[in-house]
């Protein structure tokens, strides 16, 4: 009996000790589940917003970004002489005797013709240092035409700067100043690795206030805004006023990324820099030169309409559409022709007629490019030795293309009459018309035929231009235009 009471109490007692040490057990997975991260499923990603090495988020402050960056960005204040007239209305513009006699046509009935006056005009812009001995990057038209150039530096010392070099067409200037002491450097990144939403900083003398320093974003990249030829544009919501022409926008990592250069006066958050990269660009020629030499091909070109693509069974609207080749040029050596559609230049495609004339004009003269080519439905590929662009060979681009009322004519060559199906085998098409022009407004569409102009037949791009220069003095043009298998008047008045 004791021996079977022994045994009965050992079992509970070994039991008692298991499920002692099951419930410590527990309780320390328990308390391990609650203090260890979870880890996600093998079916869960979880993503990043944070790609690794990249900067995206705003500092919580600027201010050190601010304090290292600002010694090299320079105020630029000019001085012009404006050539004006005599003896101007005491009223000034705008006054009753400017909209009832004639303004300063009055005066000058009653006092005779006086000597011509001249009037000093300031302005002032922004610029950054990009070398140690005094080379500065601003805007063409913050340094245009001035007769005397200052610049003052963060810490109070000013110097006249002469101009080095100019180029209108990117509204890029390069000037210098002489100090013997090694001057602050802005360095310069790579703009073409911007994202849309990467955070920016401008520096620059907004309204004569000097080193103002706003933030923004990038809002939108490769911005064309009718400055000229070779518009590609940051657009940026960082506070941009009159005076922070010529300075930088920096990035995150104190780098310029583009030289801030215009703005919408209607909008709000609206600026525009152009890109570093272009800039460094042309800094050789502009400082070898004084100016840029530019590449050339010898063609003109159109932008691809949904219903030229249709015509000429394109798979999309993508690449540049040759219209005329130049007779000596490059691209008639290589053996382009008219009716050819360009949709790569050194591997890298072409969107539209904008992009390649921008790709071709960052050429060296005597480089050799690969052109990829789509003709007769089929892809093809051509070497050219790019040529250099001069006044002379714009003039011809210009002879060849005709713009007035908002519309670009081009001659019908056998190529193009062939690709589009026209019967007219001689004789002008309009290949291009500006939203909310006068064209635009009356209905002109691409591809419509011009027979006449104010009565007058027309069948070259001299005739028409002829009939154009005439028709301007009266302001009003009359068009016969055939259109399918349509023909009808179409009045033009500006």
């Amino acid at each position: 009996m004791k021996t079977e009471n022994k045994g009965r109490k050992t079992f509970i007692m070994f039991l008692l000790a298991f499920l002692i040490g099951f419930f410590v057990v527990s309780i320390v997975e328990v308390l391990r589940s609650s203090f260890a991260p979870s880890a996600p499923g093998p079916d869960v990603q979880v993503a990043s917003a944070v790609s690794p090495g990249e900067v995206s988020r705003a500092p919580f402050s600027f201010a050190d970004l601010a304090e290292k960056l600002k010694p090299s960005v320079v105020n630029i204040s000019t001085t012009k002489t404006i050539h004006g007239g005599g003896l101007r209305s005491p009223f000034g513009q705008g006054s009753p005797f400017d909209r009832n006699f004639g303004g300063d046509d009055f005066f000058e009935r009653f006092f005779g013709d006086m000597p011509q006056r001249q009037f000093k005009q300031k302005s002032l812009g922004s610029g950054f240092i990009i070398s140690h001995d005094g080379y500065i990057f601003t805007n063409n038209h913050v340094v245009e035409q001035a007769d005397k150039i200052i610049v003052k530096l963060s810490d109070g010392k000013e110097y006249e700067a002469k101009v080095i070099g100019k180029d209108a067409k990117t509204d890029i200037a390069l000037i210098k100043i002489k100090s013997s002491d090694s001057l602050p450097v802005a360095e310069t990144g790579d703009s073409e690795k911007l994202r849309v939403g990467d955070w920016v900083l401008a520096i620059g003398n907004p309204f004569g206030l000097e080193q103002t320093v706003t933030a923004g974003i990038v809002s939108a990249k490769g911005r064309v805004i009718g400055a000229g030829p070779y518009d590609n544009f940051i657009q940026t919501d960082a506070s941009i006023n009159p005076g922070n022409s010529g300075g930088p926008l920096f990035n995150m990592e104190g780098k310029v990324v583009g030289i801030n250069t215009a703005i919408v006066a209607q909008g709000q958050g609206i600026g525009f820099a152009i890109p570093i990269s272009m800039a460094k660009t042309i800094l050789p020629d502009l400082k070898a030169k004084g100016k840029v030499t530019r590449g050339w091909l010898g063609v003109s070109v159109q932008d691809i309409s949904e219903d030229i693509a249709k015509s000429m069974k394109l798979r999309d609207r993508t690449g540049a559409l040759i219209s005329d080749v130049f007779k000596g040029d490059p691209a008639d050596k290589a053996g382009l022709k008219s009716g050819d559609v360009v949709i790569e230049i050194n591997g890298k495609p072409i969107k539209d007629t904008h992009e390649l004339l921008v790709m071709i004009a960052g050429f060296h003269v005597g480089e050799t490019v690969k052109i990829k080519i789509i003709r007769d439905g089929q892809e093809k590929s051509l070497s050219l030795v790019i040529a250099e662009r001069t006044e002379k060979s714009e003039m011809a681009s210009a002879q060849r293309t005709g713009e007035a009322f908002g519309m670009s004519v081009q001659e019908i060559t056998p190529e193009i009459a062939q690709q589009l199906g026209l019967s007219i085998k001689k004789g002008l098409i309009v290949v291009d018309v500006q939203d909310g022009s006068v064209a635009d407004e009356v209905g002109i569409q691409v591809q419509d035929l011009i027979l006449q102009v104010n009565k007058a037949k027309i069948a070259t791009m001299k005739e028409y231009q002829r009939e154009i220069a005439k028709a301007g003095e009266k302001g009003s043009i009359l068009l016969l235009i055939k259109r399918g298998k349509s023909t009808f008047f179409v009045p033009l008045i500006k």
